[in-house]
Parts: C-alpha cells; structure tokens; sequence
C-alpha cells in the first residue's frame, strides 16, 4: 500500500496523517506542546517541540500503525501562520517563535503604518497587523538588536520544520504571504517595503510554490524518524490554504469556516483583480496563480475551551453542548463578544477584550454557554458581510473543525448567516490538504483541483431555519454594536493592567 503524509503543524499540537490512494486516512498520530505565554499579548513555542513532536508522530505511525518507510511516496505540510522564527549562520535557532497570536507589536504595526500607508496595502494586498510576520521582525530588531544581529534566515514554522527534514531553506507563496513582506500580485519579496525598514535583503529565503518538490529526507533525520531518504518532500502551504484544498473550496460560490483556535471564513479568489482595500485579509493560494481572502476571529474555539476549562472542566464536549441545547436561539437575550487576544477581522484592534452583554438574574450556565457559541459565529457574520459586499452569489458553507463537530453548532452557523451549511466526509481540514499537495506531487494526480475531486466528498447539510434566521438577525444587530460601546473601555482597562506589570 502507498501513502503520503500530510504534516499539520498547529498551535498546540502536530499532526501527522498517512493517506492512501482511494482518499482514506489509513493512520494518523499526534503529538502536543506547549504556548508560552510570560506576559499579557505575548505568545511563544520553542521550534525544536514542532520537530520533536513531527519525529514522534512519524515514529509511532511506523511503530504502531503497520506502516513501513518505503511505502511513504511523498510528504508535504501545513503550519500555523506568521510565527516569526529567526536562524542564524549556522542555521541555529536564535530565540523562541513568536506566534500568530502574539500581540505585542502595537507600536511596530504604528511605524509602519506611519511610513508606508496606503502604498502597504497596495503591495501586499493586507493592512499591517500585530499577528503577521514583519511587525515582530522589526520589534526584535527594536528590542533585541543584539539578537536580531545574529539573523541570517527568516522562517516560519513548518518551513522550519521541512528545513530540519531536508535540510533546505525556503517558504511558500501562501505563507510568504503571511509575512505582509510579499508583494502579492508579483510574488517576489517586495525590496521597497525591505529597504524601507532598513531590513537585510538575505533573510528572506528562496520563494517556492506549494506544490514543488524541495528534496527528500536527509540521513540524519532518517536515522532518527525511521523515514527512507527517498521519500520526497514538497513545500506545503500555510494552515488555512491547506486547509481550502482539503475542504475543496476551489468556487468562488463557496466559503469555508473553519474553527480551531482561531476561526477562520475563507473565500477563493481566481485572480487577483477584487480588491477588498484590506478590510480581509489577501493571501496567495497553495494553487499555482490563485489567490484566497480570508478573515479571521483570533478567540473562536479558543473562547469555548477557556469558557469550558473556566467554568466548565468536568464536562465532556457532548454535555457542554447538550447544556447549551436546552437555553433558546439568543441565549435568552445574552450576547458575547469573543474577543479575548483582541481581535482581526474586521476591527484590528490588538486591546479590544471581550464581554457578556445583558447579564441578569434569570440567565443560566447554558445561557452563558449558547452566547458563548453564538458570539464566536456572529464574528464570523462579520466577516461573512465583507465578502457579500464584493459577491452576492455564496450559497454555500463548507464547515470544518470543532464547529463542525456540533450538530448545534452548525445550526447555529446555518441560523446566523442564513445560508446552507455542509460538512465533509472525511473532514481532515489542513492535514488533508496537505497529504493531497503531496499526492499531486508524486503523481497520483496532475493537478490539486483533480486531487480535490477525488478526494472531497460531502455529508450533512443543514438548512437555515427561517424563524432563528429572523431572531439572529436582530441579536446581530445588537452584536455588532458592542464593539464600538466597549472599545474604549477595553483600552483603558488594558493600559491598567501594563501599569501593574511595571
């Protein structure tokens, strides 16, 4: 039997999973580590625990699930997003990763917008954030210049983790763009926002597409994996592209949403002419000469396990939702706001902090529960409307991740955006989609759209029920306004808690 592995490096946890030529998952292993997080708005990860954690992944598919070295064709990946990772001469790590949701960079995404306005966003089709890659580049040349002296290679996470099985250097177009050092349309690094910020041309490592073949595994990683030096390597994609390949949104008609620590409402684009002026996010596809927009909610599911963990911890998943089963569409009048690492899409505010609106004696834990759920999708509603401003014809909702594991939940999303919801068969997500670049890179397909249409396949749909879309409807107008009530609350509430650090 031939297989590829698709490597899916996520915040808390990698995945491995070994893919067979009729689209199944025949084995899959994970292994978890640790987010540090030593003050408010920063968040780090070791590097060597993602390559650790892909060594014992691989070992114990070799180990315990009856799958041999030369059976594996082919492997390819997909990562987190914008975490910063800084090599040095000898292509040593020089500090710990600064994730996606790290936001500490207030004052660098400041300076950038200050020097490069508008023309930041003609380049790299994206507004300067405090999760993308260029803000924490610039804030350790500002606070670690004797660090940032020692840099010879930027990366990102699972381009580092290739590194260490190839031993090549190089990120891909999907995750380049991540990096807001990128111009999009042109996909080349772009050398006016690299000399506006005095930047050393050299870090940024060779541009490759998602579907190239980089190499394939190195002895030394070999030796300790188990894996053949023959197995080849193809670049991957960032999590969210990967993740539209192995939902197969390849329509402009069809969107996918996806929550998993973030969430994420993501949109294909053919080309790269719909200019959405920055309010999404533009980034280019895993697929050769295409393009997705996306926006994104930082807390999604993130919100439900620190609520849960919070208030709930000896509850499974199916009591939780089966609590928040028995409160009403509405939560009976309780709205929340997810926005516990701020938020992105579509306010960029680093300090906005989230709330319960309407609290008062009659409301239960599974009220509080069920807002919980319909705050994270109305931030998706958010998202849902910029995209419908651009294009009237989505009618479909590929739903992946937790929020695809509810029956509830999916209602809830059907309920809230008033369009049809449909889940997959083999709801693998980012994993997948990384397996199929990998499949297509062997030559088990000629292109990732033939990959898709073998291999994606769909399962329930929900409809929307017209009487909840009625009620949501007016729940999302008050939702919409609590951002705008509370956010110089948030600011101030935010600076008290630095003042204390001090």
């Amino acid at each position: 039997m031939k297989v590829v592995l698709g490597v899916d490096l996520g915040t808390s946890s990698v995945k491995v999973s070994a893919l067979n030529k009729a689209g199944e998952i025949v084995a899959q292993e994970s292994y978890d580590y640790p987010v540090f997080q030593e003050q408010p708005g920063y968040s780090e990860q070791n590097p060597e625990d993602w390559v650790l954690g892909t060594t014992v992944a691989i070992v114990r598919l070799l180990l315990n699930d009856g799958i041999s070295a030369d059976e594996i064709e082919g492997i390819s990946y997909s990562g987190q997003m914008h975490g910063l990772v800084l090599l040095d001469k000898d292509n040593k790590v020089i500090r710990p990763a600064i994730l996606w949701n790290d936001t500490r960079t207030t004052p660098q995404v400041r300076e950038i917008e200050e020097k490069m306005g508008d023309r930041f966003i003609e380049i790299t089709r994206n507004r300067p954030l405090e999760g993308f890659t260029l803000p924490k580049i610039l804030w350790v040349k500002e606070n670690e210049p004797e660090l940032f002296a020692q840099a010879k290679t930027v990366l990102l996470p699972k381009d580092y983790v290739r590194f260490r099985m190839t031993g090549k250097l190089g990120m891909d177009y999907s995750d380049a763009a991540g990096t807001v050092v990128l111009d999009v349309k042109n996909k080349q690094w772009s050398d006016e926002i690299i000399s506006t910020f005095d930047l050393p041309k050299e870090i940024f490592p060779e541009l490759i597409e998602s579907v190239d073949e980089v190499g394939t595994i190195t002895e030394n990683f070999a030796e300790f994996s188990g894996l053949s030096t023959k197995t080849k390597v193809f670049g991957g994609a960032a999590d969210n592209a990967a993740g539209a390949v192995g939902s197969g949104i390849l329509k402009p008609n069809t969107i996918m949403s996806s929550i998993g620590t973030s969430g994420v409402m993501l949109k294909y684009e053919k080309d790269s002419s719909v200019d959405y002026h920055g309010q999404v996010h533009f980034f280019n596809h895993a697929i050769p000469n295409s393009y997705y927009a996306m926006g994104v909610t930082l807390s999604a599911g993130d919100a439900n396990s620190w609520f849960k963990k919070t208030f709930g911890e000896d509850y499974s998943f199916t009591e939780w939702m089966k609590l928040a089963e028995e409160s009403t569409v509405g939560a009976n009048g309780l709205v929340f706001t997810p926005y516990l690492s701020g938020e992105r899409t579509p306010y960029a505010d680093a300090d906005i902090r989230g709330s319960f609106i309407g609290i008062d004696r009659m409301h239960k834990k599974n009220d509080f529960i069920r807002a919980v759920l319909e705050g994270i999708i109305f931030s998706f509603k958010d998202i849902l409307d910029i995209f419908e401003e651009k294009d009237s014809n989505i009618d479909t909702v590929i739903a992946i991740g937790g929020g695809a594991k509810s029956e509830l939940w999916l209602q809830i999303q059907a309920d809230i955006f008033n369009k049809k919801v449909v889940t997959l068969k083999n709801e693998q997500g980012p994993g997948l989609g990384a397996a199929m670049i990998a499949a297509n890179g062997v030559g088990w397909f000629d292109t990732l759209q033939d990959a898709v249409d073998a291999f994606v396949s769909y399962d329930k749909v929900y409809e929307p029920k017209a009487d909840n879309c009625a009620d949501y409807a007016k729940m999302y107008q008050i939702y919409h306004q609590v951002y705008s009530q509370t956010e110089k609350l948030s600011h101030e509430l935010m600076d008290y808690r630095r003042s204390n650090l001090k």
